[in-house]
């Protein structure tokens, strides 16, 4: 089932509908190749309905279901779909990125992985404390870790100015000072804040899974790609 919204621009309509770019619908669109209704239409900002039958090339466009996509985030964007103060990961995006959530945000200093989706059910599950979606991160510390923090994380601890512990974390050491911890929350700066609580500062933070997904190593800073059908079903994992 389909998560668009209606009325919907024409070349809105296209570019979720077909694989073309917004700028490519609207080039079709000059090209006389679209027809609403059985009228050629030339009009990007024609609003189209739910009621409308869009042709291209001859052949019925219908809206795609919902979008799913991964995307690297480079250090210096916010997870916002618009800010006054820092670019966005949406903006990385340019016109695949309209009427995206992100499922599970990131510091403004935090790179990697970040999912996005118009699907609202979908999102809900990655980030509803209730679902305990695991979230794994490599961190650079200012100092190695020992047994004692491993196994305070393991246990749960309270933050400052909180009354509910966290829940088990998992955590191991990689090579000098990075390690890998894996959350099944939320909270606002967690990772960090539960290190600060154990002596440790976290220099850089890097998240490479959510649920069974993982970042993609053929994906350079600020670039995305569409999920996988498996991937989408991963989330739980």
């Amino acid at each position: 089932m389909s998560s668009a919204k209606f009325p919907m621009r024409l070349d809105k309509f296209l570019a979720h509908a077909t694989e073309l770019s917004r700028e490519l619908a609207r080039r079709a669109l000059r090209g006389k190749r679209v027809t609403v209704n059985d009228e050629v239409v030339k009009s990007a900002s024609l609003s189209i309905t739910i009621e409308d039958t869009v042709m291209l090339d001859d052949e019925v466009v219908e809206i795609r279901g919902p979008r799913y996509f991964m995307l690297y985030k480079p250090e210096g964007y916010v997870c916002a779909t618009t800010d006054g103060d820092y670019p966005t990961v949406l903006d990385l995006m340019g016109f695949d990125g309209d009427d995206l959530s992100i499922a599970g945000r990131l510091d403004k200093d935090t790179t990697g992985l970040v999912l996005l989706s118009d699907d609202g059910q979908w999102v809900h599950s990655i980030i509803s404390p209730r679902r305990e979606c695991m979230k794994t991160y490599v961190a650079e510390l200012d100092a190695p870790i020992d047994e004692a923090i491993v196994q305070r994380f393991s246990e749960g601890f309270t933050l400052r100015n909180e009354v509910k512990p966290t829940r088990p974390a998992m955590l191991r050491s990689l090579q000098g000072q990075q390690v890998e911890v894996s959350i099944g929350e939320g909270r606002y700066h967690q990772v960090k804040r539960m290190f600060a609580a154990c002596g440790r500062h976290v220099e850089k933070l890097h998240r490479i899974k959510v649920g069974g997904i993982e970042l993609d190593t053929a994906l350079a800073p600020g670039e995305y790609r569409a999920l996988t059908r498996a991937e989408i079903g991963d989330v739980s994992s």
